[in-house]
């Protein structure tokens, strides 16, 4: 709309003039912007390969070694970009019980349920292929639970148990008994996940000839390098501290059989004591970023401690690879679409209400000067 030097719009008509063109620029922007992103991250997650198995009930529910049973179907999911394979096995389990030692010389010997899993690989997947643990029902976001803990301890000070006992570990802050303070102390740490898991192994690798390979995979690397800037080495004595109640199992007590843990190098309970925001949720436990997993059988052994059935949770293996945009979760890229499908809808309701309605009022030179004359000054 074009004004002489004569003559004045009123503020009201340049913004009902603006108001239209507004919005429909916006609309464009949320459909240009939302839509692909959304559809990109869809892509990216329907990319990622996955095999997810429910171990909770193996010590219970798995037939002894050497026999083995199918695992319930509700209990195993998998995603692979590739056609069923005929003749592949349904996942199996078994279990077995050991006595694990801990320490020198045997000094803790642990009766330890193993739980050997058998699945297939029905591709080539990888690298990178990760290991992770997955656990339901388990609320690391409660107020207190995350608070326990302290972290001028896990920096390696040597912190006074009168010092603890003020600190936010409560309330597992000293042992009542010797006044002794826990190394670490803290709900998260004495809660920390300890089942153990070994490496793939591919079985009967030569078709027939009985001859197993391991896929190699590794606990370092696990943990985020701004987390392990928060543990140091202890400045505490092996007299000065006991173990949590929860790891006496592995560590009967602190002396020079059984030194303090290396936390600064433990990148297990690293990961662990990074909380998770949600109830259900996954912590990488190993992994390969160098070779491929090949198609195949495989087992996993898993030394299996943590009791999951007695707060009604459950815990899984998940074998994963990963793309550019991280792991799979198609909930941001549904997210995504969803906001761009909305602004669709209301750019399109404010077109119509705008060609219904319209709002816009084009004045003749004349009347834009009798406004004008008519109008309080801008």
């Amino acid at each position: 709309m074009e004004v002489t030097n004569n003559s004045k719009v009123p503020l009201r008509t340049l913004r009902s003039a603006l108001s239209h063109s507004t919005r429909r620029s916006s609309q464009k922007c949320g459909d240009i912007i939302f839509a692909p992103i959304g559809g990109l991250l869809l892509w990216a997650s329907a990319k990622v390969e996955e095999l997810a198995i429910d171990y909770s009930s193996c010590a219970v529910n798995a037939p002894e070694y050497p026999n083995f049973s199918d695992i319930p179907s509700r209990q195993v999911t998998s995603r692979f970009n590739t056609a069923a394979v005929s003749g592949a096995q349904p996942a199996r389990w078994s279990r077995n019980t050991i006595i694990k030692t801990y320490g020198p010389d045997g000094m803790a010997p642990v009766n330890t349920t193993v739980c050997m899993v058998q699945f297939d690989i029905p591709k080539e997947i990888g690298p990178p292929v990760l290991f992770y643990y997955r656990l339901t029902n388990f609320y690391q976001n409660h107020r207190r639970y995350v608070k326990s803990l302290d972290q001028d301890q896990l920096m390696g000070k040597n912190r006074s148990s009168d010092k603890i006992k003020e600190s936010d570990c409560n309330p597992l802050t000293v042992e009542p008994a010797t006044n002794k303070s826990y190394y670490p102390c803290g709900l998260i740490a004495n809660s920390v996940f300890n089942d153990t898991f070994f490496s793939p192994l591919q079985l009967n690798v030569n078709q027939g000839n009985d001859k197993n390979r391991s896929y190699d995979m590794t606990n370092k690397g696990i943990a985020r390098a701004s987390d392990k800037d928060l543990y140091k080495p202890s400045a505490y004595s092996v007299d000065e501290v006991v173990p949590p109640l929860n790891w006496r199992e592995r560590y009967p007590t602190y002396n020079a059989s059984f030194p303090l843990p290396k936390l600064q190098e433990d990148e297990a309970f690293q990961v662990w004591m990074r909380t998770a925001g949600l109830p259900t949720f996954s912590k990488l436990a190993l992994r390969n970023d160098t070779a491929p997993m090949p198609s195949g059988r495989y087992q996993v052994d898993i030394y299996d401690y943590f009791p999951v059935t007695v707060y009604g949770g459950t815990k899984s293996i998940l074998i994963s690879t990963r793309t550019a945009m991280g792991g799979k979760n198609p909930f941001l890229g549904i997210a995504y679409v969803v906001v761009g499908g909305i602004c669709v809808l209301l750019g399109a309701l404010f077109t119509a209400t705008h060609l219904i309605r319209p709002r816009l009022v084009v004045f003749s030179l004349i009347e834009q000067r009798k406004i004008v004359r008519r109008s309080p000054a801008l």
